[in-house]
């Protein structure tokens, strides 16, 4: 009963997020019918890729006339951020069966990530509570994007040009980013990170941006959390 009343709390905490997922599921669903490819496919990537920024670059991709291989090489290297969410996330699962860790690989998302270490963060001293929070969340998010794809392939073309869809994309990642922005290296990190990431856009980067982005952020944060450190008066365990 534990297990489930844990489960039952990441679900609650990631449900304010779907203001965010649900419009980028609508996108995600109706971009890939928009652009000729069908129903099928917009249904297929999001049970399979389950990630919305890739399978908009797969969708774009193609549409241009591109080839599956670079379609699918696009999709993986903006999803590169994985590696460093689950590597983030290995120690603290190391203890559950392989079966249970390949499926919370399989919801892993930038919603399920942020939650679960910041949850982890306080109530270490129960590792048997992580997995269930973390699956939690992670179902729910994986059931609201699902439905709002189907949604999207289905009625994405009743919607009107003037309705700005499109606005789901950032709004998504703004309602992830806000709530971690408590200390100082978090901030230092989100404004390098962002920074970087548009001056490399801006220079024809294309989906590398995001990389670039993220290893700036990381060593931002890094940086900033070093000096905070040393800078700390003696015994002080406080986060800066």
């Amino acid at each position: 009963m534990r297990s489930v009343a844990h489960a039952r709390a990441g679900a609650l905490a990631v449900a304010p997020m779907l203001i965010g997922v649900v419009p980028f599921g609508l996108v995600a669903g109706a971009a890939p019918v928009a652009e000729g490819l069908g129903t099928g496919v917009a249904i297929g990537l999001s049970t399979i890729v389950f990630a919305g920024a890739s399978q908009l670059a797969f969708v774009d991709v193609l549409a241009d006339g591109g080839s599956a291989v670079v379609a699918i090489l696009a999709a993986w290297t903006i999803n590169l951020r994985m590696v460093l969410y689950s590597a983030s996330l290995a120690p603290s699962l190391a203890h559950e069966p392989l079966r249970r860790r390949l499926g919370a690989a399989y919801l892993l998302t930038d919603q399920a990530y942020a939650l679960s270490v910041a949850r982890w963060a306080e109530d270490d001293d129960e590792p048997e509570a992580r997995l269930p929070y973390y699956l939690g969340a992670g179902t729910v998010l994986w059931l609201a994007w699902l439905a709002s794809t189907i949604v999207g392939a289905l009625v994405g073309g009743a919607v009107p040009p003037e309705v700005p869809l499109d606005f789901a994309v950032p709004l998504v990642f703004l309602v992830l980013l806000i709530p971690l922005l408590g200390t100082r290296p978090a901030a230092a990190a989100a404004v390098a990170g962002g920074v970087s990431a548009v001056a490399a856009g801006e220079i024809g980067a294309g989906p590398l941006s995001i990389v670039a982005g993220a290893v700036v952020g990381i060593a931002a944060g890094a940086v900033v959390d070093v000096v905070a450190v040393r800078a700390r008066p003696l015994g002080d365990t406080t986060i800066p």
